[in-house]
């Protein structure tokens, strides 16, 4: 389990955050879930030929069926995942859709999703791991765990996007919704391009507001949650609102340096929800 909290820890992930308050039980569930996002992201971001990644990818959903069916999973990842996460009663399901939305980036890219595409993403990367924290937090309300999920999951990852555009495109994705390029006058789709486009601010500023939009909706449902609960989703949806409030005080025009929170910050902002909850 070390190895896990290592690979969280060394990450710099504002998540940490969340997970170090909570109970043992759940504090390495919440480690367990995080490497294996993590894991598969790298899949998918790594070196490997397309091949290898889909063999790869593939061999996680066969994971999954070694993990719920079988009972004998067949990696080091899918035991944690088996000892620390099953006692949460995690859906298989969402496992296997974030498995397959991180995957929209093979075999390329993801360059400028339509809407539809844009919010299956956000679901799938963000919102999923959501779902799967608030079970382990200890909500059991499924339409509960449905909307704040969804609506807490598309504001981050909107953050995300926002706070890496410039990282993104030298990488060349581009994750801002066509519609959004199309209303600021942006034609092209090519990431390199469209990060050194003038109109950028308007596709951004844009994408912001629905980002705006499920942060107030998602502190309206962590009000509901009880305290226990709310306390660790509301430090990590405080850690990113503050990036998304650094980066709207100074404009969506500027795209770098991406802003940032230092460890202390972070800590700042754990005790001050910790406090309020």
């Amino acid at each position: 389990m070390n190895d896990i909290k290592k690979i969280v820890r060394k990450s710099g992930t504002s998540f940490f955050w969340s997970m170090r308050f909570l109970p043992k039980a759940k504090r390495e569930a919440m480690y367990t879930l995080y490497a294996f996002c993590r894991h598969i992201d790298d899949i998918v971001d790594g070196d490997s030929s397309l091949a290898e990644k889909q063999e790869l990818l593939q061999a996680w959903r066969e994971e999954m069926d070694n993990i719920y069916d079988k009972k004998v999973p067949a990696t080091e990842i899918g035991r944690r995942i088996y000892k620390n996460c099953m006692r949460f009663k995690l859906p298989k399901s969402e496992f296997l859709h974030l498995i397959d939305s991180i995957s929209m980036d093979v075999p390329d890219p993801v360059q400028a999703p339509s809407l539809n595409d844009f919010y299956r993403y956000c679901r799938g990367v963000a919102g999923v791991p959501g779902s799967l924290s608030l079970r382990i937090f200890g909500c059991h309300d499924e339409k509960m765990i449905e909307e704040l999920s969804s609506s807490l999951g598309i504001a981050l990852q909107i953050t995300n996007i926002l706070r890496d555009v410039k990282e993104d495109a030298l990488s060349g994705r581009l994750y801002i919704p066509r519609e959004f390029l199309q209303k600021a006058g942006i034609k092209s789709t090519d990431p390199r391009t469209v990060v050194i486009d003038k109109n950028l601010a308007i596709a951004r500023e844009e994408l912001a507001k629905i980002a705006d939009e499920n942060y107030k909706k998602a502190y309206r449902l962590i009000k509901v949650l009880d305290k226990q609960t709310a306390r660790p989703v509301r430090i990590i949806a405080d850690i990113y609102k503050k990036y998304f409030d650094i980066m709207q005080e100074r404009g969506w025009e500027v795209i770098s340096p991406k802003p940032t929170i230092g460890k202390f910050g972070k800590l700042a902002l754990a005790v001050k929800a910790l406090l309020a909850s």
